[in-house]
């Protein structure tokens, strides 16, 4: 049994995420969470929000609350649609927690102590008429690029272009709106990350597994232009971790907090050690799984992120870790993800534009949009939701190919032997070449799995579908029923038995699903099919079942063309 420590990005606190951020990171790494627990693994799956920075403090400023307040709210509203998901974390934390507090001040102490701080004078952005600094994104003004009359300070959303605040034409705060701006001069603490540079090259340099997205961003950051350059942690802003190194108060920082990027990620391990509280382990239950010096070297580390992430978590957090000198679990695999389109365009979080997670599960069940957007993950090139294609799956792989098989094999049965599986019969040459198929499939989807192949895996688990499909159809058992009963009694008893295994295997895609099918068949606790002729044989003669509910419904043109008008590119 193998340890397995898991992290998706941390979902950002302003809002609703959209489902190109749900399968950017914490679907996929759900789905590789529940398949090494269905394998036998001890798993830690860990996630948190993340609620410091800029647009924490706009958005619970439009929302007219204090911004403690409204980040402790929509802790608990992405906790729940997270939940409505299935989303199978082991703890769901907060970036704004005291662990997260005190083991943020404690690295940046360990990094000042490894000359890996550098206190740097530089020019903001002041607004007189709000009477503070304006950092980046507090900015707005029009792109000198696309001319987008709302771009920030730190990038373009309309282009994508990466801005200076002193780029943009007719500059105002994003606060009050005033144009009273000035640069003055203030002081922040960098990160010296280009010290870090050769020690970091040679560690992408190691990882020979990772995926080229992931590696190929990280060499471009380490080494296009100037190279790695040195990052600035700190911020004037009034909500976030104090500035301290260690216990101590850090002279001339005094009003300020670590950056987002800087904290954030750390709150893996924070978030970790809340688990630990909340469950009663103390510090060796969390210290298992991310220190090296307290048995966290038989650990595989996996994250999880889309491709904008990527810089943060193969350079910026690798190099907190590594120059605190102690001794820290790194990452071992990096999985990240292109983007998911939107109906010919793009999802937009500040402009509303797609299908928001709370809108997914407001209008059908969370398994429709995990097999969508699973099968559909962007991992070699973008990927596009289109509400065709959406009903067209759902129809095909989910309703006729998995339901209606559950659905035709429990209503024979009921109808000819009871609810009940039949005794009589055996397998012959057929069955037995059956097995042999779906043993080589079952293997083959096991090693996509493993190898984290999100799309290739469906496709896999969707032929072992239609494998049994295929056998129903040929061996026809309401056919047989009338001249040899045993015969059919036999074909159907494999049948229920494969709908069994077909639970196990589908249930990292489609957990609902998965558990009632499981449940209609009165088993519960059932083991990865690693001897697939035995779990063909697992429900005996006489035991009970009952035949389901219909498992998916199919998406008629009317209720598709319906939400294609609801969600045309503005949320309400």
């Amino acid at each position: 049994m193998a340890r397995i420590l898991i992290t998706s990005a941390l979902p950002y606190i302003n809002g609703i995420k959209h489902l190109g951020n749900l399968v950017g990171s914490q679907l996929p790494a759900d789905l590789y969470a529940r398949y090494m627990r269905a394998r036998g693994h001890e798993v830690m799956f860990i996630c948190a929000t993340d609620e410091h920075g800029t647009p924490a403090e706009l958005a619970a400023a439009k929302a007219g609350q204090d911004v403690a307040d409204y980040c402790a709210e929509m802790h608990e509203v992405q906790a729940a649609i997270a939940a409505g998901f299935r989303l199978s974390f082991d703890h769901f934390g907060r970036s704004s927690s005291p662990q997260n507090h005190r083991l943020t001040q404690h690295l940046a102490g360990k990094l000042a102590d490894a000359g890996l701080i550098e206190e740097v004078s530089e020019k903001q952005v002041y607004s007189v008429a709000d009477g503070r600094f304006l950092p980046d994104r507090y900015i707005e003004g029009t792109c000198p690029n696309c001319g987008y009359e709302r771009a920030r300070g730190d990038q373009c959303e309309e282009c994508t272009k990466q801005l200076d605040p002193t780029d943009l034409i007719n500059p105002r705060s994003a606060i009050s709106g005033s144009t009273d701006l000035e640069v003055r001069e203030t002081k922040h603490l960098f990160l010296r990350q280009s010290l870090m540079r050769d020690k970091l090259n040679a560690w992408i340099e190691s990882k020979k597994d990772w995926p080229v997205l992931t590696t190929s961003i990280a060499k471009k950051w380490l080494n296009d232009g100037e190279g790695l350059r040195d990052r600035g942690i700190t911020r004037d802003l009034d909500w976030g971790i104090p500035v301290k190194r260690g216990d101590e108060d850090w002279p001339g920082m005094e009003g300020k907090v670590f950056y987002v990027w800087f904290d954030a990620p750390i709150e893996y391990i924070s978030a970790t050690a809340e688990w630990a509280e909340a469950t009663g382990g103390g510090d060796s239950a969390w210290e298992r799984w991310w220190r090296t010096d307290k048995g966290a070297n038989d650990v595989r580390y996996v994250q999880f992120m889309g491709k904008d992430n990527v810089p943060f978590h193969t350079l910026s957090f690798p190099a907190t870790l590594m120059g605190s000198g102690e001794p820290w679990k790194l990452v071992d695999y990096i999985k990240s993800f292109n983007y998911l389109n939107y109906d010919g365009g793009q999802f937009s979080t500040s402009q509303g534009r797609g299908v928001f997670m709370d809108q997914a599960l407001s209008i059908l069940p969370a398994d429709y949009w995990r097999w969508w957007l699973l099968s559909h993950a962007p991992e070699n090139a973008d990927s596009e939701f289109t509400w065709e294609n959406f009903q067209a799956s759902v129809n095909k792989d989910l309703a006729d190919v998995l339901g209606n098989f559950v659905s035709r094999v429990t209503k024979f049965c009921r109808s000819k032997f009871g609810e009940e599986v039949p005794a009589g019969g055996e397998n012959g040459p057929v069955e037995t070449a059956l097995i042999a198929d779906l043993s080589r499939r079952i293997a083959e989807y096991a090693r996509l799995m493993d190898a984290m192949e999100v799309r290739k895996s469906a496709t896999e688990l969707r032929a072992i579908w239609a494998v049994g499909n295929e056998y129903l159809q040929g061996a026809a058992p309401w056919s047989v029923y009338k001249e040899d009963p045993e015969r059919a009694a036999a074909i159907i008893r494999l049948m229920l038995n494969l709908i069994r295994v077909y639970a196990v295997l589908s249930a990292p895609f489609i957990p609902d699903a998965a558990a009632t099918t499981l449940a209609a068949l009165r088993t519960e606790n059932a083991d990865w099919p690693d001897d697939l002729a035995a779990a063909l044989a697992a429900l005996e003669p006489g035991h009970g079942f009952e035949v389901p509910e219909v498992l998916f419904a199919k998406i008629i043109d009317d209720d598709r063309e319906a939400w294609h008008d609801r969600f045309s590119g503005q949320r309400s």
